[in-house]
């Protein structure tokens, strides 16, 4: 799947991935290879995600996250 990483500034990060693991509002969630479509809020945390065989974690404040045909994309505050 194809996971975009987007702020105000810039494209943070854009490439496939086999996993994400997102801090939700609701509590931590992982997001896997043909999700449903979903969209949510974010809290401060920790996203996770791995590409390559190669865990990735990036610290964020916040933002917003929409999962729709095979698309990751998150949205930071």
């Amino acid at each position: 799947m194809t996971l975009k990483i987007i702020s105000a500034e810039e494209i943070v990060f854009e490439g496939e991935v086999q996993l994400v693991t997102l801090p939700g509002s609701k509590g931590r969630f992982t997001v896997l290879d043909h999700h449903a479509s979903i969209i949510s809020c974010l809290d401060a945390g920790t996203l996770e995600y791995v590409s390559d065989g190669e865990r990735n974690t990036m610290n964020i404040d916040g933002g917003l996250v929409d999962v729709d045909n095979n698309v990751v994309s998150v949205c930071l505050y």
